[in-house]
C-alpha cells in the first residue's frame, strides 16, 4: 500500500525540462537529495539506475522498476559490479543515472562514479538541477527534498 502511495505522490508532480533531453545515451548525474524529483522526471525511459540493496534501496527500486527504469542492485562504494551494469547498460545504447555524491556522501560533493562512467562509455554526462515548488526536506545525511503533491519541478542542465 506504501509503494502505492509513494507511486501516486511521484506521479502527481508537474515536472518540466528547461530545454530538449537529448536522443542519444547520456549519463544523468545528480545530487542524491533529488533521487526522488529525478526518479519522477526521467520515468518511463528505459534508463538504467543503480540501487542500494539495503531496507530503503528495496522500496525504491520496486518504485523505479515500476516506472519504468532497469534497475540494478549493488553499490558503487563497494566494489564496481554495480558500476560495471550501467556501463553495459550504456554501451548497449541506453542512458543511466548516477548520484553525483554516491550512496553516502558528504552531499553536494561530487564523487569520480559519474565521470569515470561518462569518460568510460565515451557518453557525456548531463549534470541536472532542480528546482522546486513546495516541498519538504528530510532530516537525513543529503536533506533529501520530496516536492509536495502536485507541485512543480523544474529540471536543467547542460541539455
Amino acid at each position: 500500500m506504501l509503494n502505492f502511495l509513494l507511486k501516486l505522490l511521484v506521479l502527481s508532480w508537474r515536472v518540466r525540462f528547461r530545454g530538449t533531453l537529448p536522443n542519444y545515451p547520456i549519463v544523468i548525474g545528480l545530487w542524491h537529495c533529488d533521487l526522488p524529483a529525478c526518479l519522477a522526471a526521467f520515468k518511463n525511459r528505459q534508463i538504467a539506475v543503480l540501487i542500494s540493496q539495503s531496507g530503503d534501496g528495496e522500496r525504491f527500486a520496486k518504485l523505479a522498476g515500476e516506472l519504468g527504469y532497469s534497475v540494478f542492485r549493488g553499490s558503487s562504494s563497494r566494489g564496481q559490479e554495480g558500476v560495471r551494469h550501467l556501463l553495459r547498460a550504456l554501451q548497449n545504447g541506453n542512458s543511466a543515472g548516477m548520484a553525483l555524491d554516491g550512496p553516502r556522501g558528504p552531499a553536494g560533493v561530487a564523487k569520480d562514479g559519474a565521470a569515470w562512467l561518462s569518460s568510460r562509455s565515451a557518453t557525456p554526462l548531463m549534470q541536472v538541477e532542480v528546482k522546486y515548488g513546495w516541498h519538504i526536506s528530510l532530516n537525513s545525511w543529503d536533506k533529501t527534498k520530496i516536492p509536495l503533491p502536485f507541485s512543480r519541478v523544474t529540471l536543467s542542465g547542460n541539455f
